[in-house]
């Protein structure tokens, strides 16, 4: 496949399975246009202009041509500088990586996670909480998440990418958009009665049995397993990050009974537990590397070989 093909199937599988809707989705794009259409041409000239046809600010190619022909893919969670000298070393030792793919975002795709958390807003009013609330509860976590990434070393992998000359390319919020899907079929699926039975749903995935043997496996944060489960609502598995802690009494309100996400912050625990809703951690890694699996098998269906690194655990469906 040609890099910018890969890159095409990629954004339009992260349409296809994000929380908004395919009309959502358009919505969304057509606001920006507007909005950019208004810009005065200094303005212009700082906008990324990708972002009128990626709805996806986190999930961009970072170096290499569009139309260079990509047979194998070194696939990890997270692609530092380590890795990017491992892929190297690997290329030295007779491997023959062309691109190199990470989950989580790199350089100005990180300093933009901020820029899809908007998404939340929209999952929650799935589960009844008013739009209004959700983007007001939003507004300032949005805020709060852009000031923490601003210091960061946005470049360094990049850097690294670039004097090895490896294409680099991040896939973010698109393979979360896949596994926040698939949590949400799988609950409707199964239907489980108790928080237990939640468990022993996510239990079943084989990301999530392999998690296990390393005690990285699923569990619950806030509630018993005796507990009926209630609404479940796998609403912490896209939108950049975390949500702002305040979102578990919205949700108590609307008559959510169990939370299912990645991976859930102290404060996030102690909430739920004051508004009494059940909160089920499936696991970082695994969760990521079941959303990366039904890209990449995508891919792989495609004839790209897929090398596994840094925390994926590759499984194919």
């Amino acid at each position: 496949m040609k890099l910018k093909d890969i890159y095409s199937l990629a954004v339009t599988m992260g349409i296809a399975s994000d929380p908004r809707g395919k009309e959502g989705v358009v919505k969304l794009l057509a606001r920006r246009k507007k909005a950019y259409d208004e810009l005065p041409k200094s303005k212009k000239e700082e906008y990324d202009i990708e972002d009128l046809t990626n709805p996806y600010t986190d999930s961009r190619i970072f170096l290499g041509d569009p139309e260079m022909e990509v047979d194998s893919i070194m696939a990890g969670i997270d692609i530092n500088a380590a890795e990017v000298l491992l892929a190297d070393r690997l290329n030295q030792k007779g491997e023959s990586i062309d691109l190199l793919l990470t989950h989580h975002p790199e350089g100005a795709s990180l300093a933009s996670l901020h820029e899809v958390m908007d998404v939340q807003a929209d999952i929650w009013a799935k589960y009844g909480v008013p739009i209004n609330i959700a983007e007001g509860v939003m507004h300032d976590r949005i805020r709060e998440v852009q000031r923490r990434f601003s210091p960061v070393n946005h470049a360094e992998a990049i850097d690294a990418a670039r004097l090895l000359g490896l294409a680099f390319m991040g896939m973010h919020t698109i393979t979360d958009n896949l596994v926040h899907e698939y949590m949400e079929q799988l609950f409707e699926k199964t239907k489980p009665e108790t928080v237990g039975d939640v468990l022993d749903v996510l239990k079943k995935e084989p990301e999530y049995k392999e998690a296990m043997k390393g005690k990285a496996g699923p569990m619950i944060f806030a509630g018993d397993a005796h507990n009926r489960a209630g609404k479940v609502a796998p609403i912490e598995f896209t939108g950049g990050t975390e949500p702002s802690p305040i979102v578990y009494e919205k949700l108590a309100m609307a008559g959510v009974g169990t939370v299912v996400g990645m991976h859930a912050a102290e404060e996030h625990r102690k909430e739920a537990m004051k508004y009494h809703i059940n909160l089920v951690i499936a696991g970082h890694m695994s969760s990521d590397s079941l959303g990366m699996n039904l890209l990449l098998d995508a891919f792989e269906k495609k004839g790209v070989k897929i090398l596994p690194c840094s925390g994926l655990i590759r499984i194919k469906r």
